[in-house]
């Protein structure tokens, strides 16, 4: 059974700082391409960040790009989004996914597997 659990979640000021993580387990983490969705109340879910477990390719946001970074564990199957200069808009809960498959996609449709979202709240 695949499971994603989130953590690292909480109120910050804006210009702070906060590190999301993702511990997954019951899939073989090179067959599978993990990222970051968020939704924000009354909004669609979004997507953050993706990275290739195998490989290491990754992706972001532009609205993220330059402040968010994607990354994966050494030795843990965890992904880890580390976040920096947040602004109130990030405001949302954070959801982990994992998408298997050869090819990579921003499409929360095609994910296959979802945790239970971690809320990120930044205060101005």
């Amino acid at each position: 059974q695949v499971q994603l659990i989130e953590s690292g979640g909480g109120l910050v000021q804006a210009g702070g700082s906060l590190r999301l993580s993702c511990a997954a387990s019951g899939l073989t983490f090179s067959n599978y391409q993990m990222a970051w969705f968020r939704q924000a109340p009354g909004k669609e879910r979004e997507f953050v960040a993706y990275i290739r477990w195998s490989g290491g390719t990754t992706a972001h946001a532009d609205s993220v790009k330059g402040r968010f970074t994607i990354s994966r564990g050494n030795a843990k199957n965890t992904v880890y989004l580390q976040m920096n200069t947040l602004k109130p808009e990030d405001t949302a809960v954070y959801y982990c996914a994992a998408r298997r498959g050869s090819t990579n996609s921003f499409d929360a449709s095609l994910y296959n597997y979802w945790g239970q979202g971690t809320q990120v709240t930044v205060s101005s």
